[in-house]
């Protein structure tokens, strides 16, 4: 019998609980986690990552729900998703993705997997971050010179 693998995607730059629930959610679609790690250099949406690529690669194969983390392809986001074969690609819930394209570019490529997108997480408790830069805006807030 054939694994039902699934791939999570993201920088995950100071991992908090919203990456956790992003990863668990993704876990239950399938029976293998494959994590892809974008690589520094290829983050151009948002500000850089802070922590550099291993860390950050080493930190989310850490975690028991992740089967496997790897760093991506640091010229073709496709090459890790043909070298997986995935059943779901799954998105996190505010990932600048396009749904759609995604699944054209993947058709146009032979590659044939879902795509899903997680759902969001409410924070637990006041005052719970659930994102990275409100992280590091509460570090400098209460840190910074």
């Amino acid at each position: 019998m054939t694994s039902r693998r699934v791939v999570a995607q993201g920088t995950f730059d100071l991992l908090h609980p919203g990456h956790l629930h992003y990863f668990e959610e993704a876990r239950a679609m399938g029976d293998e986690l494959h994590v892809i790690v974008a690589r520094r250099e290829n983050v151009t949406h948002k500000a850089p990552p802070i922590l550099d690529d291993r860390q950050r690669r080493d930190m989310v194969g850490a975690l028991d729900v992740v089967d496997t983390a790897r760093l991506g392809h640091p010229d073709d986001i496709f090459v890790p998703i043909r070298e997986i074969d995935p059943a779901v690609i799954v998105l996190g819930h505010d990932q600048h993705h396009d749904e759609d394209a995604l699944r054209k570019a993947l058709t146009a490529r032979g590659l044939d997997c879902e795509v899903a997108r997680a759902s969001a997480r409410e924070p637990a408790y006041e005052g719970e971050l659930l994102s990275t830069g409100r992280i590091i805006e509460r570090v400098l807030d209460q840190r910074g010179d």
